[in-house]
């Protein structure tokens, strides 16, 4: 039975092109007696995440569409370890197999697969205790520096972002039940606001008198 498979072909930025790996996989896909089902071709970093392309070749496979999919080096494919073997323990789940231009085929029904997958999980998870190890490493260097992190006493995030808006609002005659609705906000937030502001002494004479007149 011809398997049915999809080229996924990446460079890194717009003044490189997927010529050649596209030229060396449709030779590749007729050598084996693959039938080509598609071409997608991506210009993203290794590191990048949002890649349109190759969703568009995870749905064929998903949707049982295709047997395999062909690159021409599993760097192409995956932007990281972490990255390639979540995507493989995926395509397993739909019986798709990845596979290299080089011969290296990532099929996990097979034992020398699953053997390959079975290390690439552990040096997936070596790198992520290396992430976390570096981010708590950071953090503490940052610590011993002064740096705080999280919200800090006294601070009102939400509310110093809407003040200004809330104020305008208050200015133009609506009443603090109004406010919260269009704001997204609770009553006693607009309140709060209004009565920080006053006792600040920067409210204005005008917005004194509206709002002793809104209905709360």
């Amino acid at each position: 039975m011809v398997q049915k498979v999809a080229i996924y072909c990446r460079v890194s930025t717009t003044d490189q092109s997927c010529e050649r790996q596209e030229r060396d996989l449709l030779e590749y896909a007729e050598k084996s007696g693959f039938e080509v089902v598609g071409v997608w071709f991506e210009t993203a970093s290794g590191i990048k995440h949002n890649r349109t392309e190759r969703k568009k070749v995870m749905a064929l496979a998903q949707s049982h569409s295709i047997d395999a999919i062909l690159v021409t080096e599993m760097t192409r494919w995956g932007r990281s370890t972490i990255d390639l073997i979540e995507t493989l323990q995926e395509l397993h789940s739909w019986h798709v197999s990845l596979i290299a231009q080089t011969g290296l085929q990532f099929d996990l029904n097979t034992p020398q697969g699953r053997l390959i997958a079975h290390l690439m999980a552990s040096l997936a998870e070596f790198e992520r205790d290396l992430v976390r190890e570096r981010v708590r490493s950071g953090v503490a260097a940052a610590k011993a520096r002064g740096h705080k992190f999280g919200r800090q006493p006294g601070q009102r995030v939400k509310a110093d972002k809407f003040e200004p808006k809330v104020l305008q609002m208050v200015e133009s005659g609506y009443s603090y039940r109004k406010i919260a609705e269009k704001l997204n906000l609770s009553k006693t937030t607009v309140s709060d606001i209004v009565k920080r502001h006053r006792q600040s002494g920067k409210k204005s004479d005008s917005t004194e008198s509206k709002s002793e007149n809104f209905t709360q």
